[in-house]
């Protein structure tokens, strides 16, 4: 869907409340990544920030403390390539991997 289609933000606003209703007590901002997706729905990464949003809501599931989940996601930060290009980001499957070998 293209920007200027509607269906896009009725879309992005269900992804909001859907998101809000699975942890309803989590207060920050939800990234713009979580409710958008790529063209291929493929990309094996996140912003930090989405990763971090889910702290709380993973931590729970996988019945972990939260500030050691926080800590596995700080740590599978990966900066922008060669450090310019691009945004830092979390690869998901990598910090699973280390999330299953913390538990």
């Amino acid at each position: 869907m293209g920007p200027t289609n509607p269906a896009l933000l009725d879309a992005v606003k269900a992804r909001i409340e859907a998101l809000k209703s699975v942890d309803p007590g989590n207060s920050l901002a939800v990234p713009v990544d979580l409710v958008t997706a790529s063209a291929s729905g493929l990309d094996p990464h996140i912003s930090p920030a989405a990763a971090l949003y889910q702290v709380t809501r993973v931590a729970r599931a996988r019945q972990m403390d939260p500030a050691k989940v926080r800590q596995l996601v700080l740590g599978a930060v990966e900066p922008p390539q060669r450090w310019v290009f691009g945004e830092a980001r979390v690869n998901v499957l990598l910090l699973n991997l280390a999330l299953d070998r913390a538990q």
